[in-house]
C-alpha cells in the first residue's frame, strides 16, 4: 500500500437540487466542505486531497483556507463525472471520491476503505454500516448485500434482503457513498453509459455491477450525517460541536 499513490477528490457543486449552496453553509464555524477536506487530510493516507468544483465562489472559499482546488466543467452530470474530470489532472494509482456534503466524516473512515486494496482483485471499494431500525424503510438510506468475501451483490433503495418469514431480521447494511477506485476502474467507469438498473434505482454504483466490475465493501467505524436538509445541518453541527469539545 505504501507504494501506491492515493489522491482524494471532493466533488463540491454549489447548486444542489435539494439544498442549494450547501457545500458553503457554515457548520460550527467552518464551511461544510472544509470539514470534509480536513477529515480526509488528517487521515494522512491521501495526497493530494483536492476539492473539484465548477463554481468560482467555492474555489475562492477553498483558496482562502489553503484548500487545493481543481476547476471542472459545469456540464459534469454527477459527482462521479466531476471526480473523473479532476482525475485527468492528477496522477495517482487510486482515487477516492468523497462527497462534499459529509461533514461528520473523521480520519478513521479511510483506513478500512483503502485497506481493501491490499487484495489484488479489488478494483473498487466502498463502506457500509449496520442500518439503524428507523431507516429500514427509508429509500434514501441505500441498502447493500454482500457475498461472504465482502463483494457487493446488489445495492437498492428497497429493504434488502427481504425477510420472507418475518423472522425479525435486523442485520440490514446501509451503504455510505464514499468510493475508492483503481485508476483503470475509474477510467472504465467513465466510458460506460448509464445502465438499466442504475436508471431504475437512480444509483450510479449499479452501473459498475451491471458491467461486471466488482465493488468490495468494508465496515465503516460509524454512520455519518449526509446533509440534504436544514434538519440534517442542525444535527451535523451538534455532532461536530460535541467532537470539538472532547
Amino acid at each position: 500500500m505504501s507504494s501506491l499513490r492515493i489522491a482524494a477528490i471532493i466533488p463540491a457543486r454549489l447548486q444542489s437540487s435539494r439544498m442549494t449552496r450547501k457545500v458553503l453553509r457554515p457548520i460550527a464555524g467552518r464551511p461544510m466542505v472544509e470539514w470534509v477536506w480536513r477529515a480526509a487530510s488528517l487521515s494522512g493516507l491521501m495526497d493530494p486531497v483536492v476539492v473539484a468544483t465548477d463554481a468560482e465562489e467555492v474555489a475562492e472559499a477553498c483558496r482562502a483556507r489553503s484548500i487545493p482546488v481543481v476547476m471542472t466543467s459545469p456540464a459534469a452530470a454527477s459527482g462521479s463525472d466531476r471526480v473523473r474530470e479532476a482525475a485527468r489532472q492528477i496522477d495517482a494509482d487510486i482515487y477516492v471520491n468523497i462527497q462534499g456534503d459529509e461533514p461528520t466524516l473523521t480520519p478513521d473512515f479511510f483506513p478500512p476503505l483503502l485497506d481493501l486494496f491490499r487484495r489484488p482483485e479489488v478494483e473498487v471499494s466502498t463502506l457500509s454500516v449496520r442500518c439503524p431500525p428507523e431507516e429500514f424503510l427509508n429509500s434514501n438510506a441505500v441498502k447493500v448485500v454482500t457475498a461472504l468475501d465482502g463483494r457487493a451483490l446488489y445495492f437498492s433503495r428497497a429493504t434488502i434482503p427481504y425477510d420472507r418469514d418475518q423472522t425479525g431480521f435486523a442485520g440490514y447494511r446501509k451503504h455510505l457513498g464514499i468510493y475508492a477506485y483503481r485508476k483503470a476502474a475509474l477510467e472504465r467507469f467513465a466510458s460506460l453509459a448509464p445502465s438499466p438498473l442504475e436508471k431504475l434505482e437512480r444509483l450510479e454504483q449499479l452501473r459498475l455491477l451491471e458491467n461486471g466490475i466488482a465493488i468490495y465493501v468494508a465496515e465503516a467505524p460509524r454512520d455519518t450525517i449526509g446533509v440534504d436538509t436544514e434538519e440534517d445541518l442542525v444535527r451535523a453541527e451538534a455532532v461536530l460541536q460535541q467532537m470539538h469539545e472532547r
